[in-house]
């Protein structure tokens, strides 16, 4: 009796520490995000080191914007291309999702997390990836600012 005691005490303190995301917490989400790792329905992790795409996330006032994939250059600067997926943040059941759409499909990923530098979000085939807050690469030292 004593362990279950103990044991749903402690399930309590768990989800009672879960994120609540409030709608003031999404605009957290501009900018550029690097991924860090993949974590698999099974258990597993694949942990990135170096990435040659980021996320980059603009959602505005409305809770509408886009996410397009962007290139890290060595001098602090971003390739884009006009390629952009159109982007919904829905609240439903005290969750928070982004609502994705393009020309050819559409699809929801589930947002776990969200803080300044850390954002976890999780696809409808349970992976659950972990981005980390990017900033501009700039090994060549020439002083310029990041556009």
């Amino acid at each position: 009796m004593k362990n279950l005691i103990t044991i749903v005490l402690l399930s309590m303190l768990f989800t009672s520490c879960k994120q609540q995301i409030k709608p003031a917490d999404i605009a957290k989400i501009n900018g550029y995000w690097e991924i860090e790792k993949v974590v698999f329905d099974e258990g597993e992790d694949k942990e990135y080191g170096a990435n040659q795409n980021y996320d980059y996330f603009q959602i505005e006032s409305d809770n509408k914007g886009i996410r397009k994939k962007v290139a890290p250059q060595l001098n602090g600067t971003f390739l884009v291309n006009d390629t952009y997926e159109n982007v919904s943040v829905r609240f439903q059941d005290e969750k928070v999702y982004l609502d994705y759409s393009t020309s050819y499909m559409k699809y929801s990923e589930e947002v776990i997390e969200l803080t300044a530098d850390e954002l976890v979000i999780t696809n409808a085939q349970n992976k659950e990836f972990h981005y980390k807050k990017a900033t501009a690469i700039n090994i060549l030292g020439d002083g310029k600012k990041t556009k």
